[in-house]
C-alpha cells in the first residue's frame, strides 16, 4: 500500500494561522500597532523573511495595513458592520434607542454571564483596572474620557468571556456603543443622583463576575440597562411637560 507523503506546514502559514488565532481572541486588537519586524520575529522564533512573508498574507487578507510614517497595524475595519449610515439613522430615529437597549439586554447579559463563570485572575486584573479608570474619569468630570471608559469596561468584561463571537460583537458595536452611551450619559447626568447610581451598578457588576456567580452578574446587567431605559423615559417625559409648559405659556401672553 502506498502511503501519501504528510506535506510539511510552511512556516508563513503557521505564523498566519497564530496571528489569527491571536485576532480572534482580542490578542490583538483592530488599530493596534504590531512590534517592529525583528521584535516580533523573535517572539514567533521563526526567520524575518518567513515573518514578512505571513504579514503580506495578513495584509492580503485584510486583516492587516501597512500605513503612512511606518508600521503595519490590525485593521481598523475589523467587525465594522455598524457604518456611518447606519450610525446616522440611528441617531435621527429616538425610537432606536429603546431597540438597542433591549439589545445590549440580551448580549451584556449573556456577556457578564460568561465572564462570570470563566474570567482568569489575568482578566479580573483587566476587568479591575478598566473600572479604575472610569471611576476616575467619573470623579473628576471628564466627560469625553468617561464616555470611553464606559465602553471599555463593557468590552474588558466581554473579552473575559473567552467566546471570541461574542467579543467581536461588542467590538463590531463600538462605535454604535460610544454614540448610544454618550447620548445617554449627557442626558441623564445632569439629574442628581443618576450619575452616582449608574456607577453603583457597575461596581455591582464587577463584584458579581469576581464572585463568580453567573446568574447574579447576568441579573446586574439587566438591573444596569433597565436603570438607563428607566432613567431616559423620564427624562424625555420631562422633556416633554417643559416643552407643554412653554406652549402654554406662549398661548397666555398671544
Amino acid at each position: 500500500m502506498a502511503y501519501q507523503r504528510v506535506k510539511q506546514p510552511k512556516i508563513s502559514d503557521v505564523i498566519v494561522e497564530r496571528m489569527e488565532e491571536m485576532i480572534l481572541e482580542g490578542t490583538l486588537k483592530p488599530g493596534q500597532k504590531l512590534p517592529p519586524e525583528r521584535e516580533l520575529a523573535k517572539q514567533f522564533e521563526v526567520s524575518r523573511p518567513s515573518l514578512r512573508e505571513a504579514v503580506q498574507k495578513l495584509a492580503a487578507k485584510g486583516l492587516l495595513v501597512s500605513r503612512q510614517g511606518g508600521g503595519t497595524y490590525v485593521s481598523d475595519d475589523l467587525g465594522g458592520s455598524f457604518m456611518d449610515p447606519l450610525l446616522e439613522l440611528f441617531k435621527t430615529h429616538p425610537e432606536a434607542q429603546y431597540d438597542l437597549l433591549e439589545f445590549r439586554h440580551a448580549l451584556e447579559g449573556v456577556t457578564a454571564y460568561y465572564a462570570a463563570l470563566r474570567s482568569t485572575p489575568a482578566d479580573k486584573e483587566a476587568i479591575k483596572a478598566s473600572y479604575e479608570l472610569l471611576q476616575s474619569f467619573h470623579e473628576n468630570k471628564e466627560f469625553e474620557k468617561e464616555v470611553a471608559a464606559d465602553v471599555d469596561f463593557h468590552l474588558t468584561i466581554a473579552a473575559s468571556t473567552h467566546n471570541m463571537v461574542l467579543l467581536h460583537m461588542m467590538r463590531a458595536l463600538f462605535s454604535l456603543l460610544r454614540q448610544h452611551i454618550g447620548d445617554n450619559l449627557q442626558n441623564i447626568y445632569p439629574k442628581p443622583g443618576y450619575r452616582q447610581k449608574i456607577h453603583d451598578q457597575h461596581y455591582k457588576l464587577m463584584e458579581a463576575i469576581f464572585s463568580g456567580e453567573p446568574d447574579r452578574a447576568q441579573k446586574a446587567a439587566h438591573d444596569h440597562l433597565a436603570y438607563v431605559e428607566e432613567a431616559l423615559l423620564e427624562q424625555g417625559r420631562e422633556n416633554t411637560r417643559i416643552e407643554r409648559a412653554l406652549r402654554r405659556s406662549g398661548n397666555s401672553l398671544a
